[in-house]
């Protein structure tokens, strides 16, 4: 994502809509954190918001007038909510409700918040925020899928517990720091087709995994999980729902995904299987082949003698096989990658037929290229109709493309 910090959205002018729901407390936040990238903010509440936090405090925080009532005699001699539309370099919808989204959906201008975003013809940026049942419901789904095809982006929603006691599951508001990198990315000029895979339900893994030899030590390997990560921040953008399985990484969760987190091979295996089914499924992971077949509960000690204890080794469960074979729970389209020092290509065809994959993503790993750990990654994109050489290119702009690729495949 763009580096957030002072100055990133400077003068950009940002009008924030503010729906009808318990996270409308989080606006408040959401408003300093735009003010203090440089952004001027303005905002419409809708009357449900009103209901949550008061204009007087959304107004103190934004510095200008809140516009409510979409027949405010003062405003509209102007037709204010044509200006409020134009005069925005974007809009952001947070939160943005069940009922906000279906009128939206539907193209609905019954009040001012829906009114301006009729009129707008500016990128757009919504936060659900929901019940997880809410937001699972077909009706729901659809709306989000015909906002997707219409070019809006979401952040969000993220799992967590929900205001009401003790309901939990995807459906929390994205955090004000995660909506405002979202803008800064969607004013950033990304080139994603926005709502290119709304609708759809994408699983990916990401990162290493970490084999303990005992409770010290473990088997691991070099992966940083910055690839994985960010085709996840990638497929969110574009609309998508998504899951990201992710083992030890030093990196922050991706915006607007839901991420579940493994140690080890068979805990992938699991939580993968757990969020089936999905339309794509990118195994991106750099997954251990072995583990310690008997892994001690206490440190192995050295005892003086020079004697090196025996290290005997089993085979992990293969994945990216597990998930290109699953039969009917197969996603529509299996994503590969292949780690290779030597024969790249070669190698990479062989693992497309032996794992039942659709495409294998396969980079040159030698120590010189840097790859693994690095911000920059070169890779071949390997499919049964050919071979796509891609450049060097940083691991945010190989996400991008093989999102592209992946939404032209699936139609």
């Amino acid at each position: 994502m763009t580096p957030a910090g002072p100055g990133t959205l400077a003068g950009k002018r940002i009008l924030l809509i503010v729906g009808g729901g318990i996270a409308a407390y989080k606006s408040l936040d959401l408003i300093r954190r735009l003010r203090e990238r440089g952004a001027r903010v303005r905002a419409v509440m809708t009357e449900g918001a009103r209901q949550f936090v008061t204009p007087l405090a959304v107004g103190a925080l934004t510095g200008d007038k809140v516009f409510c009532d979409l027949f405010d005699r003062e405003d509209e001699h102007d037709v204010g909510h044509i200006r409020l539309a134009r005069e925005a370099d974007a809009i952001v919808v947070a939160p943005a409700t069940a009922d906000l989204m279906a009128k939206m959906a539907a193209g609905l201008a019954g009040d001012l918040a829906t009114a301006v975003l009729l009129a707008s013809d500016r990128p757009l940026l919504i936060a659900p925020a929901m019940n997880p049942a809410m937001w699972s419901h077909p009706a729901t789904r659809r709306n989000a899928a015909q906002l997707g095809a219409d070019g809006v982006r979401f952040v969000g929603p993220n799992a967590g517990e929900m205001a009401e006691t003790g309901e939990a599951g995807v459906g929390r508001m994205a955090e004000p720091l995660e909506i405002a990198a979202a803008l800064e990315d969607l004013l950033g000029g990304r080139e994603t087709t926005p709502g290119a895979l709304a609708g759809r339900h994408v699983l990916i893994t990401s990162g290493p995994t970490h084999e303990p030899i005992d409770p010290v030590r473990y088997i691991a390997n070099r992966s940083s999980g910055k690839q994985g990560h960010a085709i996840a921040a990638e497929m969110a953008r574009a609309g998508a729902r998504v899951t990201l399985v992710s083992g030890p990484v030093t990196l922050p969760d991706p915006a607007g995904v839901t991420v579940v987190h493994v140690e080890t091979a068979r805990e992938m295996l699991a939580a993968v299987d757990a969020a089936l089914p999905a339309d794509v499924a990118v195994m991106a992971a750099a997954v251990a082949d072995w583990r310690a077949a008997d892994a001690q509960g206490d440190k192995i000690k050295k005892d003086g003698s020079g004697t090196v204890p025996p290290l005997k080794l089993a085979e992990n469960p293969d994945i990216l096989a597990t998930i290109g074979r699953h039969g009917t729970l197969r996603p529509r389209l299996v994503v590969g990658f292949a780690a290779e020092t030597r024969d790249v290509v070669d190698n990479a065809r062989a693992k497309l037929d032996r794992k039942g994959a659709d495409l294998i993503v396969a980079n040159d790993v030698s120590a010189e290229h840097g790859v693994m750990g690095g911000e920059d990654n070169t890779v071949r994109l390997v499919a049964r109709d050919g071979v796509t050489d891609w450049p060097k290119l940083p691991k945010a702009e190989v996400a991008r493309r093989l999102v592209e690729e992946i939404a032209r495949r699936l139609g």
